[in-house]
């Protein structure tokens, strides 16, 4: 690395050219650039300059080679300091580092990602010897059992944790440090715990005073530890127990953005490292947290309040951390919308700022201009504070209050380095436009009040609202009132506006609280566009939506409107959700928040027009057996801690009807059958052993409740395991001999035709595939095809005695004509050609043939099938049969590519009609 002289890109200029000079002579021949430096810093900066004068020999030997090589050295002689020279040796180092740090700055050698690391490198090892001097003496007097003064290098269970910009690597120039010091209360006896804090204390206290105090020798870093749990009435010692204890109940919006930029530092680092762990799902809430942002806002303007900032007259006597659009704003701008967004998106818990803010325009949550505005005027803001610091080194951040005071700052920074006046307030300004923007948004559209062009039916049920539980808070009145007008007002425009207001007012009766989906709303107002077209459109949807506003998250999530990812990465996605559940019960509960964000995901995806219906179908289907494939071993897993692992080859869970077949509703039940295969094993092990058919029934009956309980997060699915051999009479899990032998001898045609449409969703691989195999070639074998046809048309027969009546837009399933009777013709349509496909579209296609269907008929019998298939998914999204006028029928005919609902109607019953005739000339030829 190429020496100090050789990178210099600017230099200061003295604003007392004496006293430049004097420092100068000092320091004694050196190359004219560093001369240069030299005089800017010591002419514009008294405590620079009192460095370069006291330090000159030292500084000589740093501006010879790299800054970095002199600083490591720097740090390895503090990392070497031993407790009786830890008080002077860390005050020398610190001169030195901000010394060279300062001059690296100035000169243009440093930029600020360098400045800021150094600056905390330095502190992190300064607390680290600090602490071991503090905890020797304790240590020595046997203060810690179990303990040698050995584990003072390690912490001896104690951890430091470095917050706030120690902790991001962002220290400034004359920062102070941000401590919380907690300790391992597993390392001693519970009964030695009080005396433990007690000389952990004294420890602290020590530490703290070896860096705070000003000696003679001057400080190394003042030192706060008021970040630690209710620190007014707390010790600066606390066992992580307690902490973890505090923030689980106490924690508070303030208290988790702290832990966005939280470090173990010093002490037992692995210790303070697990501890943060714990905090994760504290800081980093599993839903969409816009309830932070109104929390942030009440920060910042608090903090406006107690600093009297409120006003940005001009540039002179401005905070430029603290005051309006300093770097206080940017850091709440980007901590707020990590905090809104980390739980779901790990990528975004980033600890500095500007690496948040680029997570942040990555993953779509910042808008890119913005966030490179917001950086390069953090940058800014940063390296006029580092000025504003290195004058006298103080802790301050406000601009000289006189024209002098900012010329001195001018003169600091040198040609190029600094801003004018008018060009510091512009950044100011540009600051607040974007983060008071995000804080404190304006109404969204229409009036306050929303009550322009509002129709007058909507009044009653507006009167309701204040009552709602949601609307109860002071909080979620505040931000309902900003909304109140633009929701309104997009109501009004609805298809069926009094329709569309009875659904939101169900959608608002329904939700436990407000604040937070409100906050999300006014964050997101594309979202207010959304609800409405669903209160509009599918009542039923606005009903789901009341009791799990939580989906929400997935729609601003970042890929909500991207491709079908296919069943593979559903799969993966959800595994991975499982494995991170601490234990079974929430392993279930999270299995049912993620199916429950994309079903809602597939549902307004059809709403938009994005899929068809029967697209909709594969996707409910692939979503369907992501759940069986991915919770099945959860629940096996389960299982065998009371009863050992599956005696045999294990099971696997068959798929029928529509989840095989590919072609779920919204609202299907699953058809499932499980098949194992003991392979001679008679009995598990485990504490409580079964035989092998009573573990896979009990197994089998544990994943149904798994899929169907209803827990706080709903249910999954419901089950019908009528399927199986012997119906509701046989075990629930079938043996892998028996079932073959079933199927092979004593099977119904319709038990044969069922299994045209099963497919293998869960379970031991090798016996899926065995089960896969024993399907197709069981399907393929030669039928008796007058046999099949006349129990076909028997089985009709019953169906139409059981359901009679037509096919109709209430009822697309059953019926002549229907889907469930193209669905039976479709499944013999398999078994007669011996074709292993499962969907009906395929079936009728592969054996049109074999039924005597001409082309012609069967493409009409695919298309028939596909539209009632959609307008049944359209159906059961929307809620029933469309009142005239309604969004919901809107819907519905576009679906049914109709003009209007008779003409539909009529459609609907001229095409069933056809099929009827169709299918029942197939199965009594002539």
């Amino acid at each position: 690395m190429s020496d100090f002289a050789s990178r210099i890109t600017r230099s200061p200029r003295p604003y007392a050219p004496d006293l430049a000079a004097e420092a100068v002579a000092a320091f004694g021949q050196a190359d004219p650039a560093v001369a240069e430096v030299l005089a800017g810093a010591a002419g514009a900066s008294p405590y620079l300059r009192g460095l370069i004068l006291k330090e000159t020999d030292w500084l000589r030997g740093a501006l010879a080679g790299a800054p970095e090589a002199a600083f490591d050295a720097l740090l390895d002689d503090v990392g070497r300091l031993a407790p009786p020279d830890t008080l002077v040796g860390l005050r020398v180092a610190k001169r030195r580092a901000a010394l060279l740090i300062g001059l690296a700055d100035l000169a243009g050698v440093f930029d600020l990602t360098a400045t800021t690391r150094a600056l905390t490198r330095l502190a992190d090892v300064a607390v680290d010897r600090a602490l071991v001097a503090g905890l020797a003496p304790v240590l020595r007097r046997g203060l810690l059992p179990g303990h040698t003064e050995d584990d003072a290098a390690n912490g001896a269970g104690l951890a430091v944790l470095a917050m706030g910009k120690m902790g991001a690597f962002e220290l400034n120039y004359s920062s102070d440090i941000d401590l919380i010091c907690l300790f391992d209360e597993t390392r001693f006896d519970p009964s030695d715990i009080a005396d433990v804090r007690s000389a952990f204390v004294k420890a602290i206290r020590s530490m703290t005073k070896i860096l705070s105090e000003r000696t003679a020798d001057g400080y190394v870093f003042r030192t706060d530890l008021r970040l630690r749990p209710d620190a007014a009435v707390t010790p600066v010692a606390m066992s992580m127990e307690a902490a973890e204890r505090y923030y689980e109940a106490q924690g508070r919006t303030w208290e988790r953005a702290a832990f966005i930029k939280a470090r173990a530092a010093a002490g037992d680092v692995a210790a303070g490292q697990r501890f943060i762990d714990t905090l994760t799902p504290f800081v980093w809430r599993r839903h969409l947290d816009f309830w932070a942002i109104e929390d942030a806002h009440a920060m910042r303007l608090k903090i406006r309040d107690a600093k009297g900032l409120h006003q940005s007259q001009g540039v002179l006597g401005r905070d430029v951390k603290l005051g309006v659009g300093g770097i206080r704003e940017i850091e709440f701008y980007a901590q707020t919308r990590q905090m809104i967004a980390g739980g779901r998106d790990p990528g975004l818990r980033v600890p500095d700022t500007r690496g948040a803010l680029a997570a942040l325009a990555e993953a779509g949550w910042v808008d890119n201009a913005d966030a490179k505005t917001l950086t390069d005027d953090y940058v800014a803001h940063r390296n006029l504070e580092h000025r504003i610091q290195m004058v006298g080194d103080q802790q301050t951040h406000m601009i000289p209050n006189t024209e002098d005071g900012l010329s001195r700052l001018a003169a600091l920074a040198g040609p190029g380095g600094a801003d004018d006046a008018q060009a510091i307030e512009a950044r100011f300004a540009r600051v607040h436009r974007i983060c008071e923007g995000f804080f404190a948004p304006k109404a969204i559209g229409g009036d306050h009040n929303g009550a322009a062009d509002i129709p007058d039916s909507f009044n009653a049920v507006v009167a309701r609202w204040p009552d709602y539980p949601a609307l109860r808070g002071d909080r979620a009145r505040e931000v309902f009132a900003r909304l109140r007008g633009g929701l309104l007002a997009r109501l009004a425009g609805a298809a069926d506006p009094d329709a569309a207001v009875l659904n939101i007012d169900r959608f608002l009766a329904g939700l436990p609280a407000g604040v937070q989906v409100f906050s999300l709303f006014e964050a997101n107002p594309q979202l207010l566009d959304l609800v409405v077209d669903i209160a509009d459109t599918a009542p039923g949807l606005a009903g789901y939506l009341a009791r799990n506003a939580a989906v929400f998250d997935a729609v601003i999530a970042g890929t909500f409107f991207a491709p079908w990812p296919g069943r593979a990465v559903l799969h993966a996605d959800l595994e991975a959700a499982l494995d991170a559940s601490p234990d079974y019960e929430a392993k279930l509960d999270a299995a049912r928040v993620w199916s429950r964000e994309w079903h809602f995901r597939t549902g307004v995806h059809h709403l938009r027009g994005l899929i068809s219906g029967e697209e909709a179908g594969y996707q409910y289907a692939d979503l369907a057996r992501a759940v069986l494939e991915a919770l099945w071993p959860v629940v096996a897993a389960n299982f065998a801690k009371r009863h050992g692992a599956a005696p045999g080859r294990g099971a696997a869970v068959l798929g029928m009807g529509s989840l095989g077949a590919g072609t779920l509703a919204a609202n299907s039940d699953l058809d499932l059958i499980v098949i194992f295969d003991p392979d001679g094993v008679e009995a598990s092990g485990g504490p409580k052993p079964l035989s092998s058919g009573a573990y896979y029934a009990r197994l089998t009956q544990a994943f149904i409740t798994a899929l169907t309980a209803l827990t706080g997060h709903g249910r999954l699915y419901e089950v019908d395991m009528r399927l199986r051999p012997s119906g509701r009479k046989g075990p629930v899990a079938t043996s892998l001999q028996a079932f073959i032998n079933y199927q092979s001898r004593d099977a119904w045609t319709w038990e044969h035709l069922a299994l045209t449409r099963g497919r293998p969703v869960a379970g031991a691989p090798r016996l899926m595939g065995e089960v896969e195999a024993f399907r197709r070639d069981l399907v393929a074998q030669a039928q008796d095809r007058t046999k099949v046809l006349g129990d076909v048309a028997d089985m009709r027969a019953r169906l139409a005695k059981a359901h009679p009546g037509p096919a109709s837009l209430a009822d697309l399933k059953r019926g002549p004509g229907a889907m469930q009777d193209i669905e039976l013709l479709a499944s013999t349509a398999a078994l007669l050609s011996g074709a292993p496909a499962r969907g009906p579209r395929r079936q009728l296609v592969m054996g049109a043939g074999k039924l005597g269907l001409s082309t012609r008929d069967t493409d009409r019998m695919v298309a028939l099938y596909a539209r009632l298939s959609s307008l049944r998914q359209a159906m059961i999204l929307s809620g029933g049969v469309p009142g005239a006028g309604t969004g919901a029928e809107r819907f519905i005919l576009s679906v049914g590519a109709a003009r209007d609902i008779d003409t539909l109607i009529a459609e609907i019953a001229r095409d069933t009609d056809w099929a009827n005739d169709t299918i029942a000339a197939v199965l009594n030829p002539a």
